[in-house]
């Protein structure tokens, strides 16, 4: 089940945020993808129908079919596209934030390895570059779809893929020196050590994202102001839209 607005969810592009997404912290969640469009917004599921809802400016279709609105509701429906859209740069933020705290977390972790100075400074350009990559496509999605697990899951490997590599053959070369000097033992710790990088990297960085908290905190009364606004409106086959849950 998608959080809503799983834009923040791309901060998983450099670790694990579960515990910080929406739906830990706000207890609020969402069958539905969410696609943002010039005045209007796309919410859609594989299942149950409704599968497709269209909200415009105090409109409202679900599945192809237009759903016939009072006052009050086309109000309500005003409040909710302009309230969400409010909502996005917001969250946006606390994911480009998840961005560079993730990233600085990888750099200080490496200072700890006495890497060389030209390993260092390759590492430092490489993290620069996918920074870089990161923030501009966070800036630029306007849909959960471009962030489903599996593409959040590119992102991290893609981002492992550039570093790992160079660091463990920073590693490797200090084990190497290690044995040849004829200290062996350095250079079997060493070597565990390149092998179980990530590992340990893992629990550390979680502890450190947890600073987003309170920013992700900060978001919960206005998603509970569109669960509100939501609520009571039904789709052309008479079921609750529910297109955002808000639990305890």
């Amino acid at each position: 089940m998608h959080c809503l607005l799983a834009v923040a969810a791309l901060a998983l592009a450099c670790g694990d945020v579960h515990a910080q997404d929406l739906s830990k912290v706000c207890h609020a969640t969402s069958s539905y993808d969410l696609t943002l469009q010039p005045g209007r917004l796309i919410f859609d599921r594989a299942a149950p129908a409704p599968t497709r809802v269209v909200i415009g400016a105090g409109s409202l279709q679900t599945d192809g079919q237009t759903v016939p609105l009072n006052e009050e509701d086309q109000d309500r429906l005003v409040l909710f596209q302009r309230e969400l859209r409010a909502l996005v740069p917001r969250v946006k933020a606390v994911a480009q934030r998840g961005v560079d705290l993730s990233l600085q977390a990888i750099a200080q972790e490496s200072d700890t390895l006495n890497l060389d100075a030209d390993t260092r400074a390759q590492l430092q350009q490489r993290l620069q570059a996918e920074a870089v990559e990161l923030h501009q496509r966070v800036a630029a999605s306007q849909s959960t779809h471009d962030w489903h697990g599996d593409t959040a899951n590119q992102y991290a490997n893609k981002v492992i893929g550039d570093i790992a590599p160079l660091v463990a053959s920073a590693l490797g070369q200090q084990a190497l020196s290690a044995a040849m000097s004829g200290d062996l033992q350095q250079a079997a710790t060493l070597r565990d050590r390149a092998a179980n990088l990530a590992d340990g990297f893992q629990p550390r960085l979680q502890q450190r994202l947890q600073v987003l908290r309170p920013q992700i905190q900060a978001l919960c009364p206005d998603i509970q102001r569109l669960a509100q606004l939501q609520d009571g409106l039904r789709a052309s086959n008479g079921r609750l839209l529910n297109l955002v849950q808000v639990g305890q």
